[in-house]
């Protein structure tokens, strides 16, 4: 392979360090240890069928024109999505950063306090907004928003046999259907009706109207909230952020939740997404929300930290019996909106939302004029218009003049306004109507007046002092300097697969041709998206070795639920829909089990054996013991202890031999691409994490992206969309809210693979596992290596056991916090077996980087043996004391048994290049019996 090309660009460890470390293996080549770790029975002979690799710059080329294909007309279609103006300073320092794209979920808070203070800014945001108490860190999109407050207001409901979910006929058609795809394996009726009108009754337990609603209306919901809460029904509320500025708040109005969109705070249409979900409720049901919620704390030294909240209560480590299956958010996507709201300010917001309203109500007035009138006269950024049979010529009109509209029906078009629309625009669309081009100055009262906010928000002092450039930019860079990203160091996270995301790969999404599309414009103007799509569905097949693959599903943990889904519907439409019974392995991710119980299936757990393998056995018994019920087996492969499990092929034939289908979830996907294909070993389905194989970046906890592949006899299930058509013939409702997902980061995983070819692509599993299997031979002896296969070798993670040292009163977690004094990023603690370290380098480190992060942890190894020696205190070490941060080792006073050089600079490396953690170990349980979710009273940073 060329030695300039993206294949040694991409892959960390040079040819002579690759030999180095098959020498430390006792092998002779990647061939031989590929040999010896993959069981010969699941290996594929053949080359991947995919295009030769591709340069950067041939890449990019190809990539621009499938962008060119895109048509891009300025949007008027509205329906949640609308266009907006990412300010430069947060685009070229946020969202084209890799300070803030390749950063991990803050699990290890101490060293990501910059993104946690600005998540903390956008739950403040989204609360005073909304008028509501507390608000997620981000859901994955307003349908995902709409679902999740559905179930949400199920469990929170007084009455056990209330069983029907309300919701206006002028919610957005993708938020019903949403709701109706994740109502049904709950046992939810939901009943789509005109609010005004239907009458609640005591078997209501939630209703959901939008504020706008989806013709533009805006409308008085006091009298709904007053005749939901006497039925003791809980009212959510779709809201638009924007809006929310100009109206009163969901809050105010009496709502129990709000839920919503943050794209048009800066965040590009992207063709549907990424875009930050947001839920905010009130104080009392903050302990049933879904996701992820960031809390005040403080800690060792008494000062202000933060970190995830109610950590011990994720809903992935409750299993089947969680609410919510969602494991990670839009972090990347709240952080950008938190920014754009930080630059503008409550009097900038306030001001964009009057010159949106008063370019709505210009048009209105134009219309007015030439004879038309609008369906509403109470309404913020969208106006709908009776044309009768001139519809299509209008339509038409508009497009020919640049613009796109929403045709509602035969008679009926809809025009939205948004923060780039101009005065010249309304002349052009005034025009197209036939009303003029002149723009009338509108001096009537405005009907808007009577939902008038009168309320403040965004009062802190961090919205109202970066409003100059300079000041921005020093405020981002401060925020990014207290976090360690993939720029700073490996982060070496089991499970997760931390590699590096290439420039290259992520130049394109911010090119009009990708981000500046509407999710439900046109066909003919998105042609360019279309060829991306099936090129990346075949490849993605073609990896895989199946034969269909959706692109909806906008998380892993999404991925999961419409895999189970479309299994359900196949064996419904083969008259077994009474199949209910889901094996999973005690090792499986948190999420398996989440996803199954909220499919509606039945969770029976089967055992591992003390190598860590699934117990064949017992799976053979329980496959039997339910045969009647059998609907499908969840299987992580490479399994979750790190392993290639010899058995395979023969558990999947079992699933088989009994009636159910077999799913193999993909986490580890970056251990097989090239050397094996779960759809030739036996799996109907598997979901593909797009951000950890393929290369879409983490952002600091999303985006990703979970599309699902199947076998042929699943591809006619694959789930569809109300207003794109989609999917399968006999599809699923839809998982997400865009029919395509968060389509504008598929370039992403296209430029990846691309990129690598058939050859890279299998060189980068192959080094993944020979990394993996080189810091578990340099550990070796020092730690414990908990699980292996059948040659004693791991596949591209290891586990690693440190459970012996609770002896001399060392917990894991001391290991991990310890490691940031090294500068890493912990690799990921506890899981799945407790008191031990989950290790995954990935392809993409050097030699240098992994013989760095091996030398910290047997330089901790070193810290161990002087406690266990007695020559360092059991209680004042430097363990218990990580991580120590520059504000402790500066102070006048040192009060440690261990001297400050130990404390901070324990390798040369650390001497010469010192990353600081921000604040001491934090105080986790403090936090939650403390619960604060917004910015504290007081300063910010500074």
């Amino acid at each position: 392979m060329a030695a300039d090309g993206f294949v040694a660009r991409h892959i960390g460890p040079r040819e002579g360090e690759v030999c180095e470390m098959l020498a430390t293996l006792g092998f002779e080549d990647l061939d031989a240890l590929i040999q010896a770790a993959v069981p010969r029975a699941i290996r594929v002979t053949e080359a991947l069928a995919l295009p030769p690799a591709l340069s950067e710059v041939a890449a990019l080329a190809k990539l621009k024109e499938r962008a060119s294909a895109n048509r891009v007309l300025r949007s008027c279609i509205g329906m949640g999505y609308h266009d907006c103006i990412t300010p430069p300073v947060v685009l070229r320092n946020v969202l084209e950063n890799p300070g803030w794209y390749t950063a991990y979920t803050p699990y290890q808070a101490e060293i990501a306090q910059g993104r946690l203070e600005v998540l903390l800014t956008f739950q403040t945001m989204v609360q005073e907004l909304t008028g509501l108490d507390v608000a997620g860190a981000s859901l994955l999109d307003e349908g995902t928003a709409c679902a999740e407050a559905m179930a949400m207001a199920l469990r929170s409901s007084k009455s056990k046999t209330a069983n029907r979910f309300v919701m206006s006929d002028r919610c957005h058609p993708q938020n019903i259907a949403v709701v109706q795809t994740r109502a049904e394996p709950l046992g939810v009726r939901v009943i789509v009706a005109d609010l005004d009108t239907y009458e609640l009754t005591a078997d209501v337990f939630g209703v959901l109207a939008q504020y706008p609603d989806s013709t533009g209306v805006v409308a008085d919901l006091r009298g709904l909230v007053a005749r939901a809460h006497a039925v003791n029904a809980l009212v959510t509320v779709a809201a638009d952020l924007l809006a929310l500025t100009l109206l009163t708040p969901p809050g105010e109005l009496g709502a129990d939740i709000a839920v919503g969109n943050a794209g048009r705070f800066g965040v590009p249409l992207g063709f549907g997404g990424p875009h930050a979900g947001f839920l905010a409720t009130r104080s009392d049901l903050a302990r049933k929300m879904p996701g992820r919620l960031i809390g005040v704390s403080r800690d060792r030294r008494g000062q202000v930290a933060l970190r995830m909240a109610l950590q011990t209560r994720e809903q992935h480590i409750r299993r089947e019996k969680a609410t919510s299956n969602v494991c990670t958010s839009q972090v990347l996507l709240a952080v950008c909106a938190a920014f754009y709201a930080v630059w503008h300010g409550p009097e900038g917001l306030r001001a964009i939302a009057e010159r949106v309203h008063g370019h709505a109500r210009a048009f209105a007035a134009g219309l007015q004029h030439g004879g038309y009138a609008s369906t509403a006269s109470c309404y913020f950024d969208t106006v709908q218009v009776v044309v009768g049979e001139q519809c299509d010529a209008i339509f038409e009109g508009a497009q020919g003049a640049g613009f796109n509209l929403r045709r509602v029906n035969a008679t009926t078009l809809g025009v939205a306004f948004d923060e780039t629309t101009t005065a010249d625009d309304v002349s052009i669309l005034l025009a197209s109507f036939g009303c003029g081009a002149d723009v009338p100055v509108v001096t009537d009262a405005d009907p808007l007046d009577v939902h008038r906010r009168t309320s403040t928000f965004l009062e802190n002092e961090i919205f109202r002092r970066y409003h100059s450039e300079t000041e921005m930019l020093r405020f981002i860079h401060r925020m990014q300097s207290k976090d360690l990203a993939l720029d700073t160091a490996m982060i070496p996270l089991g499970s997760c697969t931390m590699k590096l995301n290439a420039t290259t790969q992520m130049i394109p999404i911010t090119w009009k041709g990708f981000s500046g599309l509407h999710p439900f414009a046109p066909r003919d103007q998105s042609q360019g998206y279309a060829v991306l799509m099936a090129e990346l569905q075949g490849w993605l097949a073609e990896i895989t070795g199946y034969d269909a693959v959706s692109l909806q599903p906008n998380a892993g943990s999404q991925g999961e639920y419409a895999g189970l889904q479309v299994i359900r519907a196949y064996q419904r439409a083969q008259g077994q829909g009474h199949r209910d019974v889901c094996l999973i392995p005690t090792s499986a991710h948190g999420t398996n089990p989440a996803s199954a119980a909220l499919a509606g299936l039945r969770v029976v757990a089967v055992a591992c054996n003390d190598h860590g393998d699934i117990d064949v056995a017992d799976l053979a018994a329980k496959a039997e013991k339910h045969a009647a019920e059998l609907s499908t087996l969840m299987v992580t492969y490479p399994s979750t202890h790190g392993v290639f499990e010899e058995r395979i092929t023969e558990i999947c034939d079992i699933v088989h031999r009994f009636g159910g289908q077999v799913y193999v979830d993909g986490a580890n996907f970056n251990a097989m691409v090239g050397l094996c294909k779960p759809g030739k070993f036996g799996g109907d389905v598997s979901h593909l994490n797009l951000h950890k194989t393929f290369a879409i970046p983490h952002g600091g906890g999303g985006p990703g992206m979970g599309p699902i592949g199947v076998k042929s006899h699943l591809a006619p299930f694959l789930p569809g969309h109300p207003v794109v058509e989609t999917g399968g013939a006999q599809a699923i409702g839809p998982i997400s809210a865009a029919p395509y997902g968060s389509a504008s980061v598929l370039p992403i995983s296209w430029a990846y693979i691309a990129m690598l070819g058939p050859d890279g692509l299998k060189r980068a599993s192959e080094v993944a596992i020979l990394c993996a299997n080189y810091i578990a031979k340099r550990l070796e002896g020092h730690f414990p290596v908990l699980y292996s296969g059948k040659n004693g070798l791991v596949a591209h993670e290891c586990i690693v056991d440190f459970r012996e040292f609770k002896a001399i009163g060392v917990e894991v977690v001391d290991i991990a916090k310890r490691l940031m004094d090294y500068g890493f990023h912990g690799p990921t603690m506890s899981w799945p077996v407790t008191g031990t370290l989950m290790i995954e380098p990935t392809e993409s480190e050097s030699k240098w980087e992994i013989d760095r992060f091996c030398d910290a942890l047997i330089a901790i190894r070193g810290e161990l043996r002087a406690i266990e020696a007695g020559t360092a205190d059991r209680e004042d070490n430097v363990l218990h004391g990580a991580p120590h941060t520059a504000a402790e080792v500066c102070a006048d006073t040192w009060t440690h048994a261990y001297s400050r050089e130990l404390a901070a600079f324990p390798t040369a490396h650390t001497r010469a290049h010192k990353f600081w953690p921000s604040v001491s170990r934090i105080d986790d349980a403090w936090g939650d019996r403390n619960l604060c979710t917004c910015l504290w009273d007081g300063k910010s940073d500074s």
